[in-house]
């Protein structure tokens, strides 16, 4: 693809990357093949290709940020469908990511939808802010009628049951089941530590068990992915740098074999912090190693082996296993956690158009909720086809809206390794 960015637009930072990114484009138009959002509208503008098309409009000047053209823009999931299938090689992650930051800086939004962004990267990234707000929204769910739209859309995503605090993630060492085999960092993450403690338990089990030192250094929290994914990359840094620094401080102390990662959306981003922060001679060096020794939960478990520790309790039970788009398209994670739920003693069921977006992509569920809404239901409907016990997924954001929608017990894949090698059974299995 031809392009001719204008002297205005080439001083953004990511402008080079964005030109070499839009000449790799051959406009065959595989990707919409496996966009959800094209599935669903039948659009040009709603694909890739046609959101390719309009970044480079808006790179070379002949278009605005206009309220319409954001809007195809900000449906896009982010889900990275596209990339798996582009038979050239298209970057299509770091192009929406770079033009996501340009509208932030360019367009202003409605006071309301302002607002939403603002609440959404204040909360999800702080547990106890996240914790507090979710106790009043079930205060104020009963009167969600009176409420505008975004609202009552917000309320409806409130659980009625909180989970306590985990007592295993708090920061510390530890200690490896018998012979020490690995030493490892958890990142426990930020909503999740609200939304499901029970994933970083059954991690911190399964990884000692399996002969892992865990460590958890004191002052590491959100990842910035929330926050860097709407388009506030300069908001989201200084969490990311936090990050680094404490992962950087142990690699040189203790040592580090791996960080490991259980929620695949902060994965596709600490592994892309040497991208993100290429150009910063403070940490580029620094951010590289992080991204180069982190891996996601199922990796490491791989690596290790689960030897002959399965359950004979767990055998022959029916498990749909969904692959979380940041998995499956954004980390190429695919093989490892079916492999080792079959080796736990699962039956592992395939779940029709398996490739396509559930609907959650972060706060996607949130701030697009009718077009979420769709895909979820779309989801839970393939999920249902395979009559499975239970569905497994890496991803805390997939397991909260498949639930909505499924009356069928959803855990996270570690749930099951954890119960297969000894520890408790998943909430909500019978």
């Amino acid at each position: 693809m031809q392009t001719s960015i204008t002297e205005r637009q080439a001083r953004h930072p990511d402008a080079q990357i964005a030109e070499d990114i839009l000449r790799t484009c051959v406009h065959c138009g595989f990707c919409n093949a496996t966009c959800p959002t094209y599935q669903l509208r039948g659009v040009e503008m709603e694909g890739p290709r046609g959101r390719i098309y309009l970044i480079k409009a808006l790179l070379e000047d002949q278009i605005s940020h206009s309220d319409s053209v954001v809007d195809h823009l900000d449906n896009c999931l982010s889900c990275l469908a596209c990339e798996t299938t582009c038979p050239s090689g298209v970057r299509y992650s770091h192009l929406i990511d770079s033009a996501r930051s340009r509208i932030e800086e360019q367009h202003e939004r409605s006071f309301s939808g302002r607002m939403q962004r603002k609440l959404l990267a204040k909360l999800l990234p702080n547990p106890k802010l996240f914790r507090t707000a979710l106790r009043l929204g079930q205060m104020a769910k009963p009167f969600a009628f009176l409420m505008p739209s975004m609202q009552r859309e917000m309320l409806a995503r409130i659980p009625y049951r909180i989970p306590r605090p985990s007592r295993l993630d708090r920061p510390g060492v530890r200690e490896a089941e018998g012979e020490r085999r690995a030493r490892v960092s958890l990142l426990t993450g930020c909503a999740q530590k609200v939304m499901g403690p029970a994933i970083n338990d059954a991690t911190l089990r399964l990884l000692a068990r399996l002969g892992c030192e865990v460590v958890l250094p004191a002052g590491l929290g959100c990842c910035g992915a929330l926050v860097y994914h709407m388009g506030n990359h300069e908001d989201s840094l200084p969490a990311m740098k936090q990050n680094i620094d404490r992962w950087h401080a142990e690699m040189e102390n203790g040592g580090l074999d791996h960080i490991v990662i259980n929620t695949s959306g902060c994965g596709v981003v600490v592994k892309d912090y040497g991208h993100i922060f290429r150009n910063d001679p403070a940490y580029a060096e620094k951010a590289a190693r992080v991204s180069s020794i982190t891996r996601d939960v199922s990796e490491v478990v791989s690596q290790l082996g689960l030897g002959s520790r399965a359950a004979a309790s767990t055998s022959g039970m029916r498990v749909a296993y969904h692959d979380a788009c940041s998995l499956q398209h954004g980390q190429k994670v695919r093989a490892e956690p079916r492999a080792l739920l079959k080796v736990a003693g699962f039956e592992v069921l395939e779940i029709p158009d398996g490739h396509l977006c559930c609907g959650s992509a972060g706060t996607y569920n949130l701030l697009k909720p009718g077009t979420a809404g769709e895909l979820g239901r779309m989801k839970a409907e393939a999920v249902a086809s395979v009559e499975p016990q239970v569905v497994a997924m890496g991803n805390i954001g997939c397991m909260e809206q498949i639930a909505a929608y499924l009356p069928i017990p959803v855990v996270h894949t570690v749930q099951l390794l954890d119960w297969a090698t000894g520890g408790p059974k998943p909430r909500g299995i019978p």
